[in-house]
């Protein structure tokens, strides 16, 4: 009976890690070049004395849906959507080289350009500062162009160029902080073909609508294995209840 309760309760343990994944990814639905997390079930085999056939099912988010999302068209002259599969380099919170597909960049108090969740945007400089401007824009080479405050609209001066990097022929991995990087430490080469989308967006890849099944599912299926742990529970009391001896 105890094989039937373990086996039930790591199917549950599975439900919960989908359904957190898929949750996360109804979140982000409307986030700017969000991917998908993916969940999925590897079997682990227990070793020891006496489980030498036994194994345990193990769900987990083992990566993300790379296909790209849709791109809009915003007007905004920091929204940039990269095309293909480059990835704009930005600064991870402990200071590492992370890589992401969102665009909708944006200008921070002190001038540092930024991701709408607020990574520092890299440049061939390290990050990009934006001094005080009258107007402001990116090229689809990924250049950022400034007019000075009352200078000549006329005559635009580059500040940087950002990093856009290739994952082609890499190993990445998405980490909890929504960032890719390499798996087992690395950067990416940076792609000098890249190009940008100028004054657009691309949007996250998840669609509601499959998320929302996906959810009913992993829900339905923790409902089986409660049940199946209730009809154990109830077999169990069944068999001590038939072998009391009669007085």
């Amino acid at each position: 009976m105890d094989r039937v309760i373990y086996t039930s309760l790591t199917a549950m343990r599975g439900s919960m890690a989908r359904q957190t994944a898929i949750a996360n990814n109804l979140a982000n639905v409307n986030t700017p070049g969000f991917r998908g997390e993916i969940a999925e079930a590897q079997t682990i085999w227990l070793q020891g004395s006496g489980v030498g056939g036994r194994a345990v099912s193990s769900e987990e988010v083992i990566g993300a849906d790379m296909r790209a999302g849709t791109v809009a068209a915003t007007g905004r002259d920091l929204d940039v959507a990269l095309r293909g599969d480059a990835m704009l380099v930005v600064q991870a919170p402990n200071g590492e080289e992370g890589y992401t597909r969102r665009g909708d960049l944006m200008i921070g108090a002190s001038g540092l350009l930024t991701t709408g969740d607020g990574h520092p945007v890299q440049g061939t400089q390290g990050p990009i500062t934006i001094p005080a401007a009258d107007a402001i824009k990116i090229d689809e080479e990924g250049r950022v162009w400034v007019v000075p405050a009352g200078g000549d609209p006329e005559n635009p001066q580059q500040v940087d160029r950002l990093r856009i990097a290739s994952p082609a022929g890499s190993d990445i991995v998405k980490g909890l902080d929504g960032l890719f990087r390499v798996r087992n430490g690395g950067i990416l080469p940076d792609d000098p073909e890249a190009r940008l989308v100028t004054r657009s967006l691309e949007g996250s890849n998840v669609t509601a609508t499959t998320a929302l099944v996906e959810m009913i599912e992993a829900s339905k299926s923790w409902d089986s294995q409660l049940k199946l742990i209730s009809d154990a529970r109830d077999m169990d009391s069944a068999t001590a209840n038939l072998m009391q001896l009669p007085r």
